[in-house]
């Protein structure tokens, strides 16, 4: 058996071994467990049940790497992806109204969108289309609103009437908690500690629970919660979706996905060195993994599932093949059996997480052309407009129709693709359906 493992994932041919791949998938898995945590907080504010997010999450992510994993023999893990999970709850479910199963039933929508174009590679053409520059916003936006989200849900920032936002009251304890757990995160990832961000969140709540901040759960293992709360409701709801506002929902489902999993898929990618003449090789059959992962997943109970940045935690220690990714796969089922620890990971407790996973998006950010206006005005309007109007689809829209805008006045409008110019028009038509009363 272990010659075929090895064989198969031509550990000898990347100069890697079969420990080093296996130790590789659990410093990639102890890098992103919280999200069977922070994805239940996350999602359960769109009215779901946690304890059925979190068997969702467990489960889509699992089959999502070993899928990545012997298809595409990458060392890429996947899992319902932050960013897209807050706007399912905060967008979709609690701004626009829109209840939770007809919102699962649009990610389910989408990711049958997605296998098609995938299928038919359409998917590759239009990541092709979309220039760098905007790419890279997208991400890094995507991580100024996760940052921000963090930021309010632990405290730190509140609501102000005179000026919208302003720094939280600093006589309150649970707001010292998520300081405490990002100062110690911080300084694990400054440390490049492998797992820093889940040491972190464990710091923090032993310091909850000593302090009575947060109350000790009865039990730390047992079974895993029932999935029937979310099972294939997505499946019963799709003749919910009969609305352009609701097919609006669905391409945006779509696109943030897509962009967001594409980046990370490429600069994985590059950090492993797989990239060749600026292509990565299987692209297809990782684009394929993910696709069915987010179409379980959306049968399961839980948001879109995509390639995890942490997946750079196992590459960093030696991690080259699937086997990497499959191992990060087994792992999460075995965290299946953790449920009763998601009553003490609060919000305290998941706040450092997400600052910091926006840290690590908006690391993108570099390679922008700042100094080409045509380029930097987009682009800034992608970043900033994410968290300051509370919606990815939003910033997106904006950037996305300004984009060919300044480049024709830069005298470069032979330069934008007719898909861009073709999402100029969707996302003008997108921005005037959303503001439709």
């Amino acid at each position: 058996m272990k010659e075929k493992i090895i064989s198969y994932f031509e550990i000898e041919k990347l100069n890697t071994t079969v420990k080093r791949e296996v130790l590789a998938g659990f410093t990639t898995f102890i890098s992103m467990a919280y999200i069977l945590f922070v994805n239940p907080t996350v999602l359960g504010a769109s009215g779901m049940d946690e304890g059925a997010v979190f068997t969702a999450t467990a489960l889509a992510s699992a089959l999502g790497c070993i899928l990545m994993g012997i298809l595409a023999r990458y060392p890429i893990a996947t899992a319902p992806a932050l960013g897209i999970n807050a706007f399912f709850s905060y967008s979709v479910c609690v701004g626009m109204g829109i209840p939770w199963e007809t919102a699962l039933a649009g990610v389910f929508v989408a990711s049958l969108i997605f296998i098609l174009i995938t299928v038919f590679k359409l998917r590759e053409l239009i990541i092709d289309a979309i220039p760098a520059d905007l790419k890279y916003a997208i991400s890094g936006g995507i991580g100024l609103f996760i940052a921000f989200l963090g930021l309010s849900e632990g405290g730190i920032i509140v609501a102000n009437e005179a000026t919208l936002v302003a720094l939280g009251p600093l006589n309150i304890g649970t707001t010292w908690l998520t300081i405490f757990g990002l100062i110690v995160t911080a300084i694990l990832l400054v440390r490049r500690v492998p797992g820093g961000i889940f040491i972190g969140m464990a710091a923090t709540t032993i310091l909850g629970l000593v302090t009575g901040m947060i109350q000790m759960p009865d039990k730390l293992v047992s079974s895993a919660p029932s999935l029937k709360p979310t099972f294939l409701v997505a499946l019963k709801h799709v003749g919910d979706i009969h609305s352009i506002q609701l097919w609006v929902v669905v391409l945006t489902f779509l696109l943030v996905t897509f962009f967001d999993t594409a980046g990370t898929l490429v600069g994985l990618a590059n950090q492993a060195g797989f990239m060749k003449d600026n292509k990565m090789p299987r692209v297809g059959k990782a684009l394929a993994a993910d696709s069915t992962a987010m179409l379980a997943g959306s049968l399961l109970g839980t948001s879109p599932v995509g390639a995890y940045v942490e997946s750079s935690a196992g590459i960093a220690v030696g991690g080259r093949s699937g086997l990497t990714a499959v191992t990060t796969g087994l792992l999460f089922i075995v965290g299946l059996f953790f449920s009763p620890l998601l009553s003490v990971v609060t919000s305290q407790v998941t706040a450092p997480a997400l600052i910091v996973v926006g840290v690590l998006m908006a690391q993108s950010l570099s390679q922008i052309k700042w100094k080409e206006m045509e380029i930097a005005i987009p682009s800034f309007l992608i970043l900033l407009g994410m968290p300051l109007t509370y919606s990815i689809s939003d910033g997106i829209a904006l950037g996305f129709i300004f984009y060919p805008i300044t480049m024709i006045a830069a005298k470069r409008g032979k330069e934008v693709s007719p898909i861009m110019y073709a999402l100029f028009f969707v996302f003008i038509g997108f921005m005037w359906i959303l503001n439709v009363k």
